[in-house]
């Protein structure tokens, strides 16, 4: 019985090393991302480009709350899964405004600068992807970090579209469009992490109750 404890306890610090592990690399990566597409929303003064900025930057956030509760209790991986749904939704405000503002002032962005940081964008977000999809059954914690992954993806792919658009139309309002899109987008993910989480907070505490 003690051989098989010992071999279980291995296995688990072992898991929790590789996820430590995966959620170090696609921080760096959405850091390294998050500058990269801030300089490119500026120079090229797209919506859509900016709500991946936006995106990249609470990814960030998010992998570095995962990476703290790796081998934690269901309640507090819950709770980091409850406020990396309340992260997604300050991302998804913040387009809201951005979206608001560029209704009244619409301007036609630079799509060849908005083509190259979508493209290398996208590269990076499914390489993440790719690392993230061996764990996302592992727990909460792990499921939401691949479903934020998951939707820099369609944001990644959303994005180049709207580069693709804006080029042949000369009209920022392919950008717009795509914006409000991942608004939508954001939004949805942000209500299916939160409610996730909401769940799996109730069952940990109607576990924790003494009986």
């Amino acid at each position: 019985m003690s051989g098989c404890a010992c071999e279980n306890e291995s296995d688990f610090s072992t898991i929790e090393g590789r996820q430590k592990k995966v959620l170090l690399s696609v921080m760096l990566i959405n850091l390294f991302t998050f500058c990269m597409m801030v300089f490119a929303s500026y120079l090229s003064q797209s919506s859509a480009l900016l709500s991946g900025t936006l995106d990249n930057l609470g990814d960030a956030l998010t992998y570095a709350v995962s990476f703290a509760v790796v081998g934690a209790g269901l309640l507090l991986k819950a709770r980091a899964a409850l406020f990396k749904g309340i992260l997604i939704s300050l991302a998804a405000g913040l387009v809201a405004m951005q979206i608001l503002y560029r209704c009244f002032y619409l301007e036609v962005p630079i799509s060849e600068t908005m083509g190259i940081a979508a493209c290398l964008n996208f590269f990076a977000n499914l390489f993440c992807l790719f690392l993230l999809t061996p764990f996302r059954d592992d727990d909460i914690n792990m499921a939401s970090v691949w479903e934020c992954s998951r939707n820099d993806v369609f944001e990644g792919i959303a994005v180049i579209l709207a580069a693709g658009a804006v080029w042949i139309s000369q009209s920022g309002l392919p950008d717009l469009l795509i914006a409000v899109f991942l608004l939508v987008l954001f939004a949805r993910s942000a209500h299916r992490i939160c409610a996730s989480a909401l769940v799996q907070i109730g069952q940990a505490n109607v576990a924790l109750e003494p009986r």
